[in-house]
Parts: C-alpha cells; sequence; structure tokens
C-alpha cells in the first residue's frame, strides 16, 4: 500500500528525496513477525514507524543476543552494503514498517550529494548510539547498566518495557533473574519505579540511604 509520506512520515520525508517517496510502501505487523532472517539477502531498508523491532543473533548458549532496538527510524543500516543478512529482524511489538527499495536508494546517493550527506547524518547519530551501549556493557553491576540505560536512552528517565524484563535483560547482557533483584532492589530504595508499561528513574525522589550509581565512562577512539 502506498502512502503519501510527507504527511504520513514526516521524519522519513525529510530524509528520503522527494523521487524516492513513491517507491516506499508502509506494512502493519504483529509482534512475533520477521522482517528477515539470517542469510537472506537484503532487498530493501525497514524504516520503523511505530512500534518496536529488534536486530537478533543466537549465541552459543543457544541464546537470543540484541544488536540494535528500534522504535522509530532505520533497522539494519549496515544491510544497504551487504550481500546478506547476518541477522534477524523481529518485531517485537505491532509495528507499522515502511520499505524502501535498496536499489533506488543506492541509485540516489551516487546522484544526488545532499541526500548521502543526510544519510551519512543519521548514520552517526546511529553510531553514537552505539558508542553507549558499548559503553553500558563495559560496566560490571546490573544496578548500574541499567541506571545507564534509563539515563542515556531514556525520555525524562522513563524507559519503556516493551515484551518485558526477559527481553531487557538480553539487551542488557544479563540474566534475567539479576535484573528482577537489580529492579527489586532500586525500587526498593526508591530509585525508580516501575509498571507494566516502562520503568522509570525518581532522579529527585531517590530515598537516603539510596546511593548514585557510580559510572565508569570508557573512551571509544574516533
Amino acid at each position: 500500500m502506498t502512502r503519501n509520506f510527507t504527511e504520513l512520515c514526516p521524519t522519513l520525508a525529510a530524509l528520503l528525496p522527494t523521487g524516492l517517496h513513491d517507491v516506499c510502501v508502509s506494512h502493519l505487523h504483529e509482534k512475533g513477525d520477521r522482517l528477515f532472517t539470517t542469510g537472506d539477502k537484503p532487498a530493501h531498508m525497514f524504516f520503523v514507524r511505530s512500534g518496536e523491532v529488534v536486530l537478533e543473533r543466537v549465541d552459543a548458549q543457544g541464546g537470543a543476543v540484541v544488536l540494535q532496538r528500534t522504535r522509530q527510524g532505520f533497522i539494519g543500516e549496515a544491510s544497504l552494503q551487504s550481500d546478506r543478512y547476518h541477522c534477524d529482524g523481529k518485531v517485537i511489538a505491532a509495528a507499522e514498517i515502511i520499505k524502501v527499495p535498496i536499489r533506488q536508494i543506492r541509485a540516489a546517493m551516487d546522484h544526488d550529494s545532499a541526500f548521502a550527506g543526510r544519510w551519512v547524518g543519521m548514520l552517526s547519530q546511529e553510531v553514537k548510539r552505539l558508542r553507549l551501549r558499548c559503553e553500558r556493557l563495559s560496566l560490571n553491576k546490573v544496578r548500574d547498566r541499567l541506571l545507564h540505560l534509563l539515563e542515556t536512552e531514556g525520555q525524562d528517565g522513563k524507559y519503556p518495557l516493551g515484551p518485558g524484563l526477559k527481553f531487557l535483560a538480553g539487551e542488557l547482557g544479563v540474566t534475567h533473574e539479576a535484573l528482577y533483584r537489580s529492579v527489586a532492589e532500586l525500587e526498593g530504595n526508591k530509585v525508580l519505579t516501575r509498571n507494566d508499561a516502562h520503568l522509570k528513574l525518581l532522579t529527585s525522589e531517590r530515598g537516603q540511604n539510596a546511593k548514585s550509581p557510580r559510572i565508569r565512562t570508557v573512551r571509544i577512539p574516533s
């Protein structure tokens, strides 16, 4: 189903040349749908308009490792220059996904330097986000990883849980049991609150016995 992207999705419309708007198609996906699987040949770029999508890969122990999590924006940007997907794209919350043909994007970049510049800018923002994730995973304590996530990627300290704490544990690289214990401790110390939809950091309401997280900064070369 072809849409008018100037009205439907201003962010994507501003990024893409107007000549690409007509080749974009929007689809609604249910939780559990896969946009692509490891080994597939990329044919489209996928822009998450709403909902939530992750890139995940199975580790040596058979567990799922989350490589990227997107609620709005492109997922799997590296596929633009790849012959095969090296991970799975999975919908974890009902989503509207806009598909843009890779062949047309490549052709537009070759002939539209302004578009190529905007694309590089978008990728730069993703690199910054991935650097924060590397910094987070370098922290030893579950508590510090969780607080780092809330402080760097939460909106006003609020972070949506999506499928739940078990999935969030995979994103933080910890066991779900360890994350449950950490959340319970932080709730008890009035550092954060939890409901079915999100975790919220209480920056101004921490209990007197609650300790501020000691977050170690890791400098990553540019």
